[in-house]
């Protein structure tokens, strides 16, 4: 099973059934049977946030969050130890050259430099990576 790097917006289809899709889910299936994905440090905050909004607006509440992380910390998800050392650098110039926030450059920076595929649903990170040379999993 190959590595891949775990956008946030790949991970919200497993826990919101009316975002998923049967990319969505092989994905998921994967990472039950043991796929390892990386995830810049940023990841669990952005989750959070995420998770925090939809508490929020009543499409989930604190159990379903609670239950969904239990079941993520099951995954084998590493978390990029060098996201920091390069986001005043390589990660700038990703966003810069290719209209990207911050966070969305610090997932395709991470997946160029490991050379690994990206898996997102978010689509001007989608095109950034293909204009970049690296590969998608979705």
């Amino acid at each position: 099973m190959t590595d891949f790097v775990l956008d946030c917006s790949a991970t919200l289809p497993w826990i919101f059934a009316s975002e998923s899709t049967s990319g969505s889910e092989a994905l998921l299936d994967g990472m039950v049977k043991g796929r390892r994905a990386w995830v810049p440090a940023l990841w669990h905050l952005e989750l959070a946030n995420v998770l925090l909004g939809a508490q929020r607006r009543g499409k989930i509440d604190k159990a379903g969050t609670e239950k969904f992380m239990a079941t993520l910390a099951t995954f084998d998800i590493h978390v990029d130890d060098e996201t920091m050392a390069v986001a005043w650098t390589k990660t700038l110039a990703l966003g810069e050259s290719f209209c990207l926030s911050a966070y969305d450059s610090a997932y395709l920076e991470l997946a160029l430099r490991k050379g690994l595929p990206l898996a997102s649903l978010d689509e001007p990170l989608r095109a950034a990576c293909r204009k970049a040379g690296g590969r998608l999993v979705l």
